[in-house]
């Protein structure tokens, strides 16, 4: 049952781009493709307020078709996404279903044995964005290592990503393994959640090097050159799609001294600091309920630079994140001592400590550039053998 089960959920649709270029279609949204399968079955839902199927949110849609969802799980932002990043996500019951919700961030990061009780499947159903240290896909890794060990399948429906058009950084050295950052990847892998679930399994990464029993209910009219804007904000500070256009180049900043604009309304779209003797744009970081309660440099008028425009004009033709920001910012930041906040955090971001090095020794964008062109071939190589769609 279980085997055939995975073959002909993998072979669902792999429609490419027509002349027409229909709209793209998640895997969630084929529910005549999936629903039979559900129905009667004791189902976990890995979801938040990204998990929709059209306009109703995917929990909704399953219990309105008769499917037995007995519970949810939810990842960092809590299961309706109002939590900021790095907040304690506390376990309960969501109020309009009655279900129980089970936090997988803070100190449950992995599902115990307890909690996979009494459940045929888990269903998957996350919106990426694309980049290593956001943590949905390490969600993603302890919920199929939890399902493995206690044999119950995962069906992750697909999502498209949209930074999914190129593949750039260095990749994550294991000595650097972290929640922000659990696999050998690049800071942008290029891939869509439902291809990085197989390629988690068919690289063994999964503890033991064990195998989840997993099926991805595919994206229609998707391939990785196409552009997606998101319907629903993945998490509170990536509110838009110039954002998250931005958030592979600025987050690297988070060890660092440098404010990527939280506590603003334009979070991921600005950088700055105090003492930064760069940039005309000011801002002034407060906290924000459930998005930044307190926010670096907190009530501090920063310098620095407004990025979206930039982000409109040019990031979603680029095939790069921009590594120009962090270079610029090292050399015009006064107290260089103090420049990274957060030595251990900022190399986690990165996956190695080299980077950190590289730009105190002064060493040029181009330079850094190619010290990981190697690993980076590499990685693509691997990275081509679990693609679904077809590539840029």
């Amino acid at each position: 049952m279980r085997k055939s089960f995975i073959l002909l959920l993998i072979s669902f649709g792999l429609c490419f781009l027509s002349h027409a270029q229909p709209s793209v279609q998640t895997g969630a949204d084929r529910v005549d493709d999936y629903i039979w399968l559900l129905q009667g079955r004791r189902v976990a839902v890995c979801g938040n307020q990204t998990s929709m199927v059209g306009n109703i949110h995917l929990v909704d849609t399953l219990l309105k078709r008769n499917v037995n969802v007995v519970k949810i799980f939810c990842p960092e932002h809590g299961f309706r996404g109002n939590a900021e990043a790095g907040a304690h996500i506390a376990s309960g019951t969501d109020p309009k279903t009655g279900l129980p919700i089970i936090s997988l961030y803070g100190k449950n990061k992995k599902p115990t044995p307890e909690q996979m009780q009494n459940i045929d499947f888990v269903v998957f159903d996350l919106q990426d964005v694309g980049c290593r240290f956001y943590t949905y896909i390490s969600t993603l890794h302890y919920v199929m290592e939890a399902a493995a060990e206690n044999n119950i399948p995962v069906i992750v429906f697909d999502r498209p990503n949209p930074n999914g058009y190129f593949v750039d950084g260095p990749v994550l050295d294991p000595k650097f393994k972290s929640f922000v950052g659990m696999h050998p990847v690049p800071v942008v892998y290029g891939m869509t959640i439902g291809e990085y679930a197989r390629m988690i399994n068919g690289e063994g990464w999964l503890a033991g090097g064990i195998h989840c029993n997993l099926a991805v209910v595919t994206l229609k009219h998707y391939t990785h050159n196409t552009r997606y804007k998101l319907p629903v904000s993945p998490s509170p500070n990536l509110s838009n799609a110039e954002s998250i256009y931005l958030y592979p180049s600025l987050c690297l900043f988070e060890g660092t001294n440098i404010s990527v604009g939280r506590g603003t309304p334009l979070p991921f779209q600005i950088y700055g600091a105090p003492s930064l003797l760069a940039g005309s744009y000011r801002f002034t970081p407060k906290p924000i309920p459930g998005v930044s309660e307190n926010p670096p440099h907190n009530g501090k008028e920063c310098r620095g630079f407004y990025l979206k425009e930039y982000a409109t004009a040019h990031l979603d033709s680029a095939n790069s994140f921009n590594l120009q920001y962090l270079t610029t910012a090292y050399r015009q930041y006064p107290d260089k001592e103090h420049f990274f906040t957060n030595a251990n955090f900022f190399d986690k971001l990165a996956g190695t400590d080299q980077l950190r090095k590289q730009l105190v020794s002064g060493m040029s964008e181009e330079e850094i550039r190619m010290s990981w062109q190697e690993d980076l071939e590499k990685f693509k190589v691997t990275r081509e053998k679990y693609l679904l769609y077809p590539d840029f």
